[in-house]
Formats: structure tokens, sequence, C-alpha cells
């Protein structure tokens, strides 16, 4: 890394300009390196600042970092909005030599009045850096020399502990302060500038925004995913759910392989830059794992086809069903036919075995968890016959076992078993999915493994079983099991679904095509442009990723995006400063360990109306109503804005907001 000249970061000051550090100073992963041939000479944040180069001009390191302080101030309480524009004022007149240094006493009586009085994230976070600065290097602030205006450029990235834990990274707060303040169709634009699934997303993401959320340390996180169904609701409602075509258009085509998540994002957002697209996939609909995988009675298929197929054609987009990749379609084929770039967004669908004694292929009454779901899917949407009855048996404890054992309810199963090898604590599923399966009636079997199929005349009659003991902690903590000698026993059973797992399908790329694919068959990737080994071919979502959730999908549809964008108008990818910041923030931890800086006034955490468990059980009928107006203003009340800035101070201009 390089070496620190002078700075204060977590209230350590540090100080090398006469020579050698008289104590360790911090290493930051990444800052180093952070633009190649584009030398990093400081970095202002809300834990403090750091100088790593002697003529870095810091009065123009804070004047820019407050410049951004002020244009993200929301403007609801009085010292952060006409303080940091004060600050940002006057440090601009004393950078370009209009005021003495006496300015500089007022500059820190504000920012220390802004930082004690803000109510949100921007106005208590981002004076503490200019107060520390003030405080023990008042004298390094100095007019901004001619080399200094010339060579010295900040780039600012603006995040949140909710936007960094998300994998599409969407502006939370943003869209939040759009409900509020009564803007729904803001507070959707917010979400459909990332992508065009937000009342799907609204349903069924498993929120680590939430996760992250800093207002659980006071009662509750704040209900993120709700407030964002509200504002795409209001939309889709009021049938205001409409695109407009770009003026400008490029000759250039992109083929996208997959109309899932990922390939509907990546669709979306290149087709709103003005590319011509065309979406091939096996299916006779759009949406992909989000409308096989997904029951009805969490995601209702008349939204996901409103924000998938509909948007897409929208927009001018066309889609060719019935086209599988490996199946008389190749890349080879899509390259030579006109196509300037292919995404691949496969996904992964087939289902994963269990590996116990006879397992036998095709054997009647044993099913994987994939199969399961696409056949309730084919029965629900299109009618086509499944009878289930008797007793059926789900093995797994992520979200497609709590699926299947919904959905195996709502068939007309008489008893419905689900089978976990570790606790329920352990369950990967969301705890208000394992809640509402044993609402409904589902049977939970903790600490019990399968170790064979009980089969006569090739039909499973029953699931041989085992039981399990929790051991010591892994390196995680978490509990390993071992089974129990002596306890093997069976369970009677007319459908054994293994939910375990699923994989990416083998033999869909050609070996000769050029695309690295790795042991688990997923395709080799950039992880931060998604090119694939092959000039003009990217890929994400699972292909990619391994089986992930939805929002992980839109995520890698975006970035791929913007890739494809890049190579198609200027032959190469170029890595955005966004993502290297992202990277920085995750692997020095910069948003972790934070506390609550000023108490908070209890408001309990919004309640989503619900069917009732009996009822609901019988049918597929969307289980999770929309929140009141009402409650969507109480709970984005509930919302502190937790925003950060982050300035990265450089040789030359960055991409992006460098100014």
């Amino acid at each position: 890394m390089n070496n620190l000249i002078y700075g204060v970061w977590n209230g350590e000051v540090y100080d090398c300009r006469r020579g050698e550090a008289s104590k360790a100073t911090p290493s930051l992963v990444g800052l180093d390196d952070f633009a190649p041939h584009n030398k990093t000479r400081a970095f202002v944040a809300d834990r403090g600042f750091l100088i790593f180069e002697r003529d870095t001009s810091l009065i123009k390191a804070f004047s820019q970092y407050m410049t951004q302080a002020a244009q993200e101030s929301c403007g609801r309480c009085t010292p952060c909005r006409v303080g940091t524009q004060r600050l940002r004022d006057l440090l601009w007149e004393f950078a370009e030599d209009q005021a003495d240094e006496s300015i500089l006493d007022e500059i820190e009586a504000i920012a220390e009045h802004v930082a004690n009085t803000s109510l949100c994230g921007i106005g208590q976070s981002t004076p503490r850096a200019l107060i520390a600065a003030l405080r023990h290097f008042r004298d390094e602030f100095k007019p901004i020399s001619p080399a200094q205006a010339v060579f010295q450029h900040s780039f600012t990235y603006t995040t949140a502990p909710c936007i960094e834990a998300c994998p599409s990274k969407v502006d939370v707060p943003r869209y939040i302060d759009g409900v509020r303040d009564g803007k729904f169709d803001f507070a959707l634009g917010v979400v459909l500038d990332n992508y065009p699934m937000a009342g799907a997303c609204g349903r069924v993401c498993v929120r680590f925004c939430e996760s992250a959320c800093r207002r659980a340390m006071a009662e509750a996180p704040v209900g993120i995913r709700q407030i964002k169904r509200f504002a795409a609701d209001q939309a889709i409602t009021n049938n205001r759910l409409h695109f407009s075509k770009p003026a400008e258009k490029h000759d250039k085509s992109v083929a996208v392989i997959g109309a899932g998540p990922a390939g509907i994002t990546c669709a979306y957002r290149l087709l709103l830059q003005g590319f011509k697209v065309d979406i091939f996939d096996a299916q006779q609909a759009a949406g992909g794992m989000a409308s096989i995988g997904i029951p009805s009675y969490r995601l209702p298929k008349d939204i996901l086809k409103k924000e998938t197929e509909d948007v897409v054609r929208e927009l001018g987009g066309q889609f060719y069903y019935g086209k599988a990749l490996g199946d008389g379609l190749s890349v080879d084929d899509l390259l030579k036919n006109g196509y300037g770039a292919v995404f691949l967004a496969y996904g992964a669908s087939q289902g994963t075995h269990f590996g116990i004694k006879n397992e036998y292929p095709d054997l009647d009454g044993y099913i994987t968890g994939v199969d399961f779901l696409f056949k309730v899917y084919q029965h629900v949407e299109a009618g086509k016959t499944f009878n289930l009855d008797g007793d059926v048996v789900v093995v797994g404890g992520g979200n497609v076992a709590m699926d299947c054992v919904r959905s195996a309810r709502r068939m007309g199963a008489k008893n419905v078993h689900l089978l976990y090898r570790r606790t329920e604590e352990d369950m990967p599923a969301d705890r208000e999915e394992i809640v509402a399966a044993r609402d409904e009636g589902v049977l939970y079997h903790f600490l019990t493994n399968p170790t064979g199929l009980v089969v006569d005349n090739r039909r499973v009659k029953a699931l041989e079983l085992v039981k399990m003991r929790q051991t010591e902690r892994d390196a995680k903590g978490r509990r390993n099991v071992e089974a129990i000698e002596g306890s093997t026993y069976t369970m009677p059973s007319d459908l054994v679904i293994a939910a375990i797992g699923q994989q990416v399908e083998r033999n869909v790329l050609k070996p000769g095509e050029g695309i690295e694919l790795d042991r688990d068959n997923c395709v080799v990737v950039d992880p931060e442009t998604l090119e694939t080994t092959r000039k003009g071919v990217f890929a994400g979502g699972d292909c990619v990723l391994k089986p992930q959730t939805l929002v992980h999908a839109l995520g890698h549809g975006e970035r791929a995006a913007e890739s494809i964008a890049d190579y198609l108008l200027n032959g190469a990818v170029s890595i955005k400063p966004e993502y290297r910041m992202q990277e920085v923030l995750k692997k020095n931890g910069l948003l972790k360990d934070e506390c609550l800086e000023k108490p908070v006034v209890f408001r309990p955490r919004v309640v989503s109306p619900e069917l009732d468990a009996v009822a609901r059980s019988r049918n597929f009928d969307e289980v999770e109503h929309n929140i009141s107006k009402e409650a969507a203003y109480e709970e984005t009340e509930r919302c502190m804005r937790c925003y950060r800035l982050y300035s990265l101070v450089t040789e030359r201009e960055l991409a992006g907001n460098a100014s």
C-alpha cells in the first residue's frame, strides 16, 4: 500500500510528515491499486482521512467531499440541509484564496454543529473527518496551487449498509424517501434504474438489505421489501408501469440466452440504452426459475409477466421461446448471424439427487424439488393434470424445500413431512417461510437424514432414515452433525422429494466454442466485468454463481448490460470505479461494527396482512397482501438514512462522478 503521510483513522492520529511513523499505520486493501497507472493520493470517509502523497491539497479534498455531502442531503432537517451547503461554500472560498485562515474556525464550529444535531447519516457522518483534520492538521489547510487544481481529482461514492448488502446495489434510502414523500412513481423509478422486477423482488427477495439495516439495533429492521412492493403495486394497480423507448438507437444487437431474472434485467438495461435485443428461452414464458420455481401463492404470475415479458416487448425486445442452447442453438451460430454480443443466463434448472442406495432413475414416487415445482407450475398455470395424495416427504432446508412442502399441502397431500439433517436454527430458509409452513400443517423432523429408498417394483414405498446428533463446531461456528449408530428407521411415503439443491445443466455449451467452464460446470467469467473467455460473450446469474437468489441474478444482469454496452460502443470493457469502491468497502469491513449514533423513538415494524393459514393451504392464492398507504408512510419514518460518503483522490480523473 502507498506510504501514509498523515491522517486520522478511527480516532487515531498518524503523522509521518517528518519521517517514519511512531506506530503502525492503517492498511486498507484495494486503495493502492484502485486504478491502474493512476496514483491514489488520499481517501476520505466517515471514519477519517488518509493522505498518501505529500503535495495533496487537503482543502480541495474536503471541498469536493462536502460538495457531494450537500448534494446528498435530503433537506428534512436544517442542520444538514443548510450546514452542508455552508461548509461547501466556505471550504471553496478558502480553497480559492478568497478568505483568510480565520474562516477555518467558523468551518470547524459549523461542522461540529452539523454532526451533533443532524437527523440522518449524511449530516451525522460527513463532518467527522473534516473536524479531525482541522483539529490535528490545520496547518495543511492551504489554498489550492495551480498544480493541485490540475493533478488532483476526487471520485465520491455514496452508499449505506443496506445498499452494500444488496447484490444489485439499489439505493434503498432513496426509494424510501420517495414513498415517505408520497412520490410513489419516483420511488419505483429508483428501483427501475437497476432492474424491472420491482414487484417480484418486493415479494420474494431474501432481504440482504434488511439483514444489514442498522434499525435492527433498536427494535427491528425497516420493512424494506414491503416498502418496495408497495411502490411497485401502486404503479401496477393504477396501470402506470410504462417505459419510454430511448431516443438514441444503436444498430448493434445482442442475443440473451435465458429469460430468467438475469437475462430479463440485462435485456431491459440494454433496450433502455437503444440496443436491439433478442431473448431465447427453452420454456414458453419469461421468468425462468422465478416463474417455474416460485409458486403463485408467493409470486403471482400476472405480476411476473408484467415485469418481464410485457416490459421487454414494450421496449422493443423480441422473445424466441422453445429455443434451448445446445439443442440446435449455439453461441457460434449467434455470433455468425449478426449479434454483436451474447449474454449467457441459462440458469441452474437441474435438480440434485441424494446419492443414496436404491436411488434408481425414473422411479415412481421419487422426484427432485425442481421437477416437482415444475409439475406444480404446469398444473396451476396451464391446467395439466397432476394428482397428489397420501404422504409426501420432502428432504431439504432451503427455500426450495419450503416451496415444495407448502405446494404439496395445496395440491392435496394428506400429510406433508419436512426432513432436515440439522436443527431448525441451522435451516437456510427464510424464517417466515419456516413459520408459514408449520402454520399450514407441515410436520418437521430435524436431525434426520436419508440413507436409502425402500423400493417395490420400481415404486418408492418408504424412505430409510437415520437419526443425527450435533458434534463440535466448525470454523464458522456451525455445529457439525453425525449419524447415531443403530438409529435407522423407515418412514412410509407416497412421494419423496429431494429438495437439496440445483445444478447447472451439462452439455449446454459445445467444447469448441471457447468458453471455459469450472468443475461445477459453471461459466468462468471476470468477476468485475462478467466477460467469459470468449470475446463478445458474457455470462451471469446461476450459470455463473451456481444456484443463488433472485436479487443476485438481477445484479448480474445489470452489471452484464453495462459491460456489453461498453464492449459494443468502445470495443473493450472498462471496470467501473463504483465496483472497485464496493470491493474496498467489503474487504475492509468499512460499513461493519457501526452503532446507532443517537437514541431513536421506538416504532414497531410493519406487519403485512396475510390470508388465514388453514384457508390458504387449500389454494394458490397470494398469501401475503400489500400494506396500506398509512402503514407504508409509518414504516418509511423508521429509516434513518444511514448514508456514508467515500471519496478517493487520484492524480487523474476517474469515470463516474469524478470532479
